[in-house]
């Protein structure tokens, strides 16, 4: 927060986009920099992390805005440049009450201040820290899932199997997939369904609820089944994972695709598939367009 600071600490009323740019030059910011995204993809990360910046120091009365898209640092900002002469972290802006009553809080007295614990100011932006923690809940909610799956009888992964291809947009109904693919006798499924509506394009699927690792020659077996059964490409499911050889079999064929549990689990996830939303939480902002037309 203290380099936006002083980059305005010249009293004149700065254009945002402008102090973006400056910042930016500054750090010396490469074009991979300037490019990376939230995970979310909305936003720039570096433009994310000013824009913040610019609010909390906005709410602490550090910064003011004169006009909209502009900023200019206040007197108390230039006293805080001089009062922090290395960097300002979110814990320093809490000595300003408009700060703390921003941040839901009630003003501390200085003897209740210091009693804080002195952790440091996360660098993540607060959209940061949400999407960072979304990604934690995934994560551990893949290995959940997975686990789940590993547990399923072969019935019910043949049934499991046939919700996410359909899901995805494959086989057509629940029926005509689960018509498609059938037992295959070593804990797993095969067969042939659509891709398209009119079944134009035909896929071969394997599945198999394994423990142990897929290696080379099973996929070389996958393979030559493409052919047999007139399919134009191959995916070979499992609950285990694919050996490094394995990979590098199917690399080379071209035409068929590996999944393997975790992938499995990932897929479940995106598709809805054996899980359920049990919390919502909207991030909303300001319409400028609305407030332009009024």
């Amino acid at each position: 927060m203290r380099p936006l600071l002083v980059a305005v600490s010249d009293g004149q009323a700065w254009k945002v986009r402008d102090v973006y740019a400056r910042l930016a030059t500054q750090f010396a910011l490469s074009e991979s920099d300037l490019a990376e995204m939230l995970p979310s993809g909305r936003q720039a990360t570096y433009m994310n992390r000013i824009g913040w910046a610019k609010t909390y120091l906005l709410k602490a009365g550090t910064l003011h805005s004169p006009q909209r898209g502009m900023v200019a640092i206040t007197p108390r900002g230039l006293e805080l440049i001089s009062q922090q002469p290395i960097s300002i972290s979110t814990k320093d802006l809490f000595a300003f009450p408009e700060f703390v009553q921003f941040q839901g809080g009630s003003v501390q007295t200085d003897a209740a201040a210091s009693s804080l614990p002195s952790a440091p100011a996360p660098s993540l932006s607060p959209e940061e820290q949400l999407e960072t923690l979304s990604a934690s809940l995934d994560a551990a909610l893949v290995n959940d899932v997975l686990a789940q799956v590993q547990g399923v009888s072969p019935q019910q992964f043949e049934r499991l199997v046939v919700a996410v291809l359909v899901a995805m947009g494959y086989g057509g109904s629940v029926r005509d997939a689960g018509m498609a693919l059938g037992k295959s006798g070593d804990n797993g499924i095969d067969g042939v369904i659509k891709q398209d509506p009119l079944g134009l394009d035909r896929v071969y699927i394997q599945a198999k609820k394994w423990q142990n690792p897929v290696h080379s020659p099973e996929i070389r077996t996958f393979a030559g089944s493409l052919t047999y059964h007139r399919a134009s490409k191959g995916v070979f499911i499992t609950t285990s994972t694919f050996s490094d050889g394995a990979q590098r079999t199917a690399a080379q064929i071209g035409n068929i695709i590996l999944i393997n549990g975790a992938t499995l689990a990932r897929l479940m996830i995106d598709y809805s598939v054996g899980v359920i939303t049990r919390e919502t939480y909207r991030v909303r902002r300001v319409d400028l367009e609305y407030f332009d037309e009024l």
